[in-house]
């Protein structure tokens, strides 16, 4: 990550390590972006951009709550309250792109090849 500004500013204070925090979550989301495209990996990297949706949501709700200013904008609550509502929609995309999960939309199993099923 070449621009970690605006994600630190959001950080919590409570939050140990904050520049090694938000690196981590750079590179788990590469990781799991590709992970997404390796059949063997596909489930682990859902479930994993899962728990990374999960785990950066008190950083939305920080910025939210707090009306944090990214580039000296504030984006008010037009910005911040659908995107604190849509984090569970990221949370059950993740895990559905995966296969982890059907819910609610069943899938028609067609013929596998290695377990690669959609």
């Amino acid at each position: 990550m070449t621009r970690p500004g605006g994600f630190l500013a959001i950080t919590p204070h409570w939050v140990p390590w904050p520049e090694q925090v938000v690196a981590f979550t750079g590179v788990a989301e590469i990781a799991g972006a590709i992970g997404l495209h390796v059949p063997r990996l596909r489930q682990s990297a859902g479930i994993g951009l899962a728990l990374y949706a999960l785990c950066v949501w008190p950083a939305n709700i920080n910025h939210a709550i707090n009306d944090i200013p990214l580039g000296g904008a504030h984006l008010g609550w037009w910005y911040h309250g659908p995107r604190l509502l849509l984090q569970p929609v990221i949370i059950w995309w993740a895990l559905w792109a995966a296969l982890v999960i059907d819910w609610p939309f069943r899938r028609r199993t067609i013929a596998c090849d290695k377990g690669d099923c959609l």
